[in-house]
């Protein structure tokens, strides 16, 4: 006998995802539920309309980061700022419904709300974070993160060339950083340097205006081009101990910040499969080859599903690291794993949905070509593929296969 085939759990015109095939969103609260679509509601009136022609132009609708703000989900993990209590998963779905319409926005906005505002809420005081994270989380200060150097990259744990050196109450800030988003308007940017003093990285928050500090645009990138990354100099950068992050002593404490915001990125890049996803169906249900939409041919539907499958799949391992993140128990190869695996499913569906739009899916008027070349930028961040499957390596065996 032969089954008929089961509709998708979520059908189009409810307020879940098409592409949400086993319903995850069943595990977001009420409450998270309404949250979550108001922020799908901002993305669809607010940023669609214009991502195409910011990313062509290569600027950063920066106008639109207070009002977002005021939807009330960044910073929602910080008790600061957390308003209703909320979950990791939740946290995660915003990223991936902001990734989903527009991933150059996602950095921007996650740079801000997810690194910067994680520096703060993990490595500063009481103060520190009672000062910083309520104007960031409100949209008022827009924060920037500095790790990234121009000669150092995956091997920063150890191969940090920025320096810090304290006089009395103040440290002085030497070296260079780059590939830094938001770097060129932030009000304050988390700068990672090295203490002179016993060669352990310190974080330090260093406020827009201060002499010594340079940002200048990178030009001519090709990926995520509405973000504004910058080459950073720091020359002779005086910062007061009051805003050196308290609890930061080493790099194991940087990692706890680069732990959480890995997971975010994992959202991020499911977000972005999806929106190649979803891009992909529309096309291919309007386009016309041999007198029949070519949605209805073989190798279409197979590319189709080959992206529905890994956009399920990045769902479960994404939901299911948040999860762990909630119960305490997350730990550095849960988040790499899923780094790892999503982006490189992320990579795969949007090739396959550009292929599924033919010679007009390098053209960002059928809405693919802008996730294919921003899925590059999310492939290599917050980690290289290799990085993140060493780290897991070595929590299979035991054996750092690197230094």
């Amino acid at each position: 006998m032969t089954l008929a085939p089961e509709p998708p759990a979520t059908e189009p015109g409810t307020d879940l995802l098409e592409a949400d095939f086993y319903a995850f969103q069943d595990l977001l609260t009420p409450a998270e539920q309404k949250k979550a679509l108001a922020v799908r509601e901002f993305m669809e009136r607010e940023v669609r309309p214009i991502a195409d022609d910011y990313w062509e132009r290569a600027e950063c609708p920066v106008h639109l980061f207070k009002p977002y703000a005021q939807l009330g989900t960044i910073g929602s993990g910080w008790a600061e700022t957390q308003g209703e209590e909320t979950s990791a998963v939740f946290r995660g779905w915003v990223g991936m419904e902001t990734a989903r319409v527009d991933s150059s926005f996602c950095t921007f906005i996650g740079v801000s709300g997810g690194l910067a505002m994680t520096s703060i809420g993990i490595g500063g005081s009481a103060d520190q974070r009672a000062r910083w994270l309520p104007p960031m989380a409100a949209g008022d200060l827009i924060g920037a993160f500095g790790l990234t150097e121009p000669l150092a990259g995956s091997d920063t744990a150890k191969g940090l060339r920025t320096t810090a050196t304290r006089t009395g109450d103040t440290w002085v800030l030497n070296g260079a950083k780059r590939w830094i988003g938001n770097a060129t308007f932030a009000d304050v940017v988390v700068i990672w340097a090295k203490d002179t003093a016993d060669d352990q990285v310190k974080g330090f928050l260093v406020r827009k205006g201060t002499p010594g500090f340079t940002a200048t645009k990178i030009e001519r990138k090709q990926s995520l081009r509405i973000v504004q990354n910058a080459d950073i100099v720091l020359d002779g950068v005086r910062v007061d101990e009051a805003d050196r992050l308290q609890h930061i002593d080493n790099f194991r404490d940087v990692a706890k910040v680069l732990r959480i915001t890995r997971d975010g990125v994992s959202w991020q890049a499911l977000g972005t499969m999806i929106g190649a996803y979803e891009a992909a169906v529309a096309y291919t249900r309007q386009r016309e080859q041999f007198g029949n939409p070519i949605a209805s041919y073989q190798l279409i539907q197979d590319k189709l599903a080959t992206a529905y499958a890994n956009v399920t799949a990045s769902f479960a391992m994404c939901v299911r690291v948040a999860q762990l993140q909630d119960l305490g128990t997350q730990k550095d190869a849960h988040a790499a794993m899923a780094k790892a695996f999503v982006t490189t499913r992320m990579r795969e569906t949007v090739a396959l949905c550009r292929e599924a739009c033919g010679g007009n899916g390098i053209t960002l008027d059928h809405g693919v070509a802008r996730f294919f070349a921003d899925a590059e930028a999310v492939y290599t961040f917050e980690g290289t593929k290799d990085m993140n499957q060493l780290i897991v390596g070595r929590a299979i065996t035991g054996h750092a296969a690197f230094v």
